[in-house]
């Protein structure tokens, strides 16, 4: 649980959970209502066990996404599709994703993360699944396919918003930092995997057994989940439980505006929005970097030994982290420490580039670069849970969309400065200044404590929608 600090002579920590008028709630019924809270935390090996879940979790998203991109060309071939409409198809993806980012936190703070993962597991692994017959008996692929990469975006945004509202409701403070880092590493890895294993399954049984066994893996492992952790349990969502909006809703309404007026929360936005920008850019531009400055460079080096890298990077910056505040370091402390590696010295290694001039040199630096960048999932990424967790999930959502938009348009501005100046070093300037923009913010504003809260009147109250 986040760590309330006091404010003012007359408040104590114990406010934290007092509904607003009737003075009678103070005193054992606020501490019984805070011990609720409070033994609503997962045990550690129930921790772990969600923790190892959520990642294959994560991974078979990643395969599922991307098992587009990887039949894109043999799917292309096929339908006589041009290099328009394949972006097209590509693109629609983004939109999609956009769009319920933060209904997708909204409804998990209300119901509860896993339930809507869940769910949104079952529907685009589903989704995955059928996207080879609805391309075959569709008279306009391009359309199926189209429509259904914007449904796949829809559903997909839901995870990462509902991945945070579960970690601040079932996860102790001193161990968020593990867990995202963990879960976060099982992008890697089903980029991985799916380069891997699918690029092998497409040369072999075609394209269409990539959308066919990723799909149905995802299905199954939703199924697991439902079974074997949610023990089978009836509806997942029922309109009574969106009405009621859990235990934590019952306090007070939510004052969104007075959320966003908190400095630590602009800062958490920016400097999410600044890490996801220059990140997209390092994904979208790293593979056309090699191939003009290396010609002669293997392919799957630079695809695949900076994804090596990143995953025991991921898992070493959560571990530190978790192991700092176990020790006493002040939370804020160690949330800026980490984004100082993922911001800060990764920016160092992206100018090396600028004169790099061997092969090997330029891998062992972006190596370098996505590794230290992991390093966010114990910075910012999981900041939102300290300062509000009782909305983490919707405010995680507004984070990721000004993210996303932010990093299309980089990611075309980049495109912008490699044809007018001929030069990569402008694009690795570029995302060196962004970054060091998000991470002075970070560094200046950022903060540990609560604020999801009211202080008005010497009281604490959650906000709440």
């Amino acid at each position: 649980m986040a760590i309330l600090q006091k404010h003012g002579k007359n408040s104590c920590p114990d406010l934290a959970s007092i509904k607003e008028n009737p003075a009678d709630n103070i005193g054992q019924a606020g501490s019984q209502k805070k011990w609720a809270e409070s033994s609503q935390n997962w045990t550690r090996p129930v921790a772990r066990i969600w923790t190892v879940v959520l990642l294959l979790g994560t991974c078979l998203l990643y395969c599922a996404r991307v098992a587009m991109p990887i039949c894109a060309v043999s799917m292309a071939e096929r339908f006589s599709w041009s290099k328009r409409e394949t972006g097209m198809v590509l693109g629609s993806f983004f939109w999609g994703y956009c769009f319920t980012q933060v209904l997708g936190g909204y409804v998990s703070d209300r119901v509860g993360g896993e339930k809507v993962m869940l769910l949104s597991a079952a529907a685009w692994g589903a989704m995955t699944a059928f996207t080879p017959i609805l391309a075959h008996f569709c008279s306009q692929p391009i359309v199926s396919m189209t429509v259904s990469r914007f449904l796949m975006g829809l559903l997909q945004g839901v995870h990462y918003p509902s991945l945070a509202s579960l970690c601040s409701q079932k996860v102790v403070e001193s161990e968020r930092g593990f867990l995202m880092s963990t879960v976060g590493s099982g992008s890697y890895l089903g980029t991985l995997v799916i380069g891997g294993v699918g690029s092998l399954m497409l040369d072999l049984y075609g394209w269409e057994s990539v959308f066919y066994v990723s799909g149905l893996l995802s299905v199954l492992w939703s199924y697991c989940m439902w079974k074997y952790l949610l023990k089978g349990e009836g509806p997942i969502i029922t309109l009574e439980s969106l009405g009621s909006a859990g235990t934590q809703s019952k306090l007070s309404k939510r004052n969104w505006l007075r959320l966003f007026r908190q400095p630590a929360v602009c800062a958490v936005i920016i400097t999410h929005l600044c890490t996801a920008s220059t990140f997209f850019t390092l994904l979208s531009w790293l593979p056309t970097y090699f191939k003009d400055t290396f010609p002669d460079g293997k392919g799957w080096v630079f695809n695949v030994i900076p994804w090596f890298v990143a995953i025991p990077s991921s898992l070493f910056s959560g571990c530190l982290s978790d192991h700092l505040i176990s020790q006493g370091f002040d939370t804020a402390s160690v949330r800026k420490l980490m984004q100082f590696f993922s911001m800060g010295v990764s920016s160092v290694f992206t100018l090396f580039l600028c004169g790099t001039t061997t092969f090997p040199t330029a891998v062992a630096f972006v190596s370098a670069t996505m590794g230290l960048t992991t390093f966010s999932h114990s910075g910012v990424s999981v900041n939102v849970q300290d300062l509000a967790p009782s909305c983490a999930g919707a405010l995680f959502g507004v984070m990721n969309t000004c993210g996303a938009f932010t990093g299309v348009i980089m990611v075309y501005f980049s495109g912008y400065l490699i044809e007018t100046t001929g030069s990569w070093a402008s694009v690795f300037g570029l995302i060196t200044v962004v970054n060091l923009l998000g991470l002075g913010t970070f560094l200046c504003f950022a903060e540990a404590r609560r604020v999801d809260i009211d202080l008005a009147k010497g009281r604490y109250h959650n906000i709440h929608i």
